[in-house]
């Protein structure tokens, strides 16, 4: 018996008003992704990339169609509810690093753990863990500005899995960084997916980043169009 999927998508629509047009930014997209999955969405500027990863992670909400995740249907979530589950379910990794700039990398990666209930020593234990995964234990006590792109970057990733996300959405997570930088972060997120289990989605313009996923997607003007891995977008799945 073929197990039901993390992310289940069915017919996502996403519209947004310009003035007097309605942009369709998504059209009727259908998408279904397994668990440990590795998943890299291209596509040209404008394709919908970005917003069908926002949709995933309940960052936003569809014009149309449903998304849900591990049986939860997002739609049904209040707005506080749906937070709340982002903080439990989704961890987000961006192109820009997003580190706030008087914390230390250890202040930023705990972060997320303030909004939860955990005592002050487990909210440290796992920040330290975090930072251990990522390579950066000796630069807990460093500042943003005494970092470089590519270890900022590995901080937000740290960030990001601290709450040990079954989910990690990391949005042209290289696109700022030199090749070897860029490596070094992509074979973090395969170890994410390979060693601990995480679902790992991402979009960029990189083919040798995309190269790295179990699954590469292709959109065109709000579409799916093209797996250049299995030849369907249900390959994921």
């Amino acid at each position: 018996m073929t197990p039901s999927p993390l992310i289940r998508a069915r017919g996502l629509d996403k519209n947004y008003r310009r003035g007097s047009e309605i942009v369709h930014v998504l059209r009727g997209l259908d998408l279904d992704v397994a668990a440990g999955a590795f998943v890299a969405f291209m596509g040209p500027s404008g394709s919908g990339k970005t917003t069908l990863l926002n949709l995933l992670g309940g960052l936003d909400v569809p014009t149309a169609g449903a998304v849900s995740v591990a049986g939860t249907d997002l739609a049904r979530l209040s707005r506080q509810q749906l937070a709340a589950w982002r903080a439990r379910n989704v961890g987000f990794v961006f192109q820009a690093y997003n580190l706030l700039p008087v914390l230390t990398a250890f202040q930023n990666v705990e972060v997320p753990l303030l909004l939860t209930r955990l005592p002050r020593a487990e909210r440290k234990k796992r920040a330290r863990i975090a930072l251990q995964i990522v390579g950066l234990l000796d630069r807990l006590h460093h500042y943003p500005r005494q970092l470089s792109g590519g270890q900022e970057q590995r901080v937000a990733i740290a960030r990001a899995i601290v709450t040990h996300p079954a989910l990690l959405l990391c949005d042209e997570p290289t696109g700022d960084l030199d090749r070897a930088n860029a490596e070094a972060v992509l074979d973090l997120l395969t170890v994410l997916v390979n060693e601990h289990a995480t679902t790992v989605l991402m979009v960029t313009h990189d083919p040798r980043a995309a190269e790295r996923a179990h699954t590469i997607l292709h959109l065109d003007k709000g579409s799916l169009v093209t797996d250049a891995r299995a030849g369907s977008p249900e390959a994921a799945s």
